[in-house]
């Protein structure tokens, strides 16, 4: 164990978040999301919600200050809901910086994506890309 990191965070996952470089994005997926089929580096964190994650990793990780949208969520289909979940999302992050992909294109980015973090969260659409930011 070590101070300040939320003890949440695996050791794999702490690991995997200091391997990334600025630019490098990651996905908080939930748990009906195709992550295995998408991304070649998944590690799981099930039974863990998103935003208890996502709270967890911007303890550590800061979001990419020079994209113009660093965090991607994707478009409900027609007829869905916008989900409630990104309520709690966009507490953290200024609706500016969000982009929506629709749910092909969500799950085409995926598969550059750095890193892949199944969660055990099952609200609909509660998939989020966040861009690593700049040390500073």
């Amino acid at each position: 164990m070590l101070n300040k990191i939320p003890k949440i965070l695996s050791p794999e996952i702490v690991k995997a978040l200091m391997e990334m470089g600025h630019g490098d994005t990651l996905l908080l997926a939930d748990a009906n999301y195709p992550a295995q089929s998408c991304g070649e580096n998944v590690l799981r964190a099930d039974g863990l919600h998103i935003p208890q994650m996502l709270s967890a990793i911007l303890e550590l990780m800061p979001i990419d200050d020079y994209t113009e949208f660093p965090i991607q969520l994707m478009t409900p289909v027609k007829g869905d809901k916008k989900p409630k979940i990104w309520n709690e999302y966009k507490k953290s992050f200024d609706e500016k910086k969000i982009n929506y992909l629709n749910r092909f294109d969500f799950y085409k980015a995926s598969e550059n994506c750095r890193l892949i973090i199944q969660t055990g969260e099952t609200a609909i659409y509660a998939n989020i890309f966040l861009t690593k930011g700049v040390i500073k």
